[in-house]
């Protein structure tokens, strides 16, 4: 699982939706090779619901399911894990919960909380947004800088969030990012699968 960590590129991040299974199909067949269900609206069964058919098509795809914000769901779900925000489930909480072998990501928006973020028993970071998103209303973007300063502290994979398009890549690569977190460019794409790849081929081609 580690080495799966280490080595993702383009994570999902996805609210429920009609199609999911179909939707995260064409994504992971895109070139998606971490997903993760965020949804805020539903209520603890129907998420687990839903938690649990996307852990099943993750999982007959070969990535890891990552389920935001509850760790016991994530748990009874049989997710890879779980990623809790500044205001969430600690990280402590989420590796007692979930046990040594899961995944836990852990959300941060400014260098105070990366700086604390480091001590926490976590698998990844994110860092952003570095523009501002729907997803997170109200949150400021953190520019390009808060990037390099992730890049100069982190020592564990961390993902870049907020604004991931093929047109922003560059950029961010320049800044340090080398894992990006993406939603509306899939979640809006007419075409998920080749959404994923173009964006894909844009993020390895800037690594390369």
């Amino acid at each position: 699982m580690d080495a799966r960590l280490a080595a993702s590129r383009l994570y999902l991040c996805t609210a429920d939706r009609p199609d999911l299974a179909q939707f995260l199909e064409a994504c992971i067949s895109g070139g998606v090779d971490m997903v993760q269900l965020r949804d805020k609206l539903l209520e603890a069964r129907p998420l687990l619901r839903r938690a649990r058919l996307a852990a099943l098509v993750c999982r007959d795809l070969g990535v890891p399911f990552i389920l935001n914000d509850r760790p016991d769901l994530a748990l009874e779900a049989e997710a890879d894990g779980v990623h809790v925000g500044q205001d969430d489930a600690p990280p402590t909480l989420a590796r007692r919960v979930l046990g040594p072998g899961a995944i836990v990501g852990y959300s941060t928006h400014a260098p105070a909380e990366l700086e604390a973020a480091l001590d926490e028993p976590a698998d990844y970071l994110s860092a952003g947004p570095v523009s501002p998103t729907p997803t997170k209303p109200g949150r400021p973007g953190t520019g390009l800088d808060y990037l390099r300063f992730a890049a100069s502290r982190c020592r564990r994979p961390w993902f870049v969030t907020g604004g991931v398009t093929p047109d922003t890549v560059a950029g961010m690569v320049a800044a340090g990012a080398r894992r990006f977190v993406v939603v509306r460019w899939l979640t809006h794409a007419p075409d998920p699968r080749a959404a994923a790849a173009a964006l894909r081929h844009v993020i390895d081609d800037a690594l390369s």
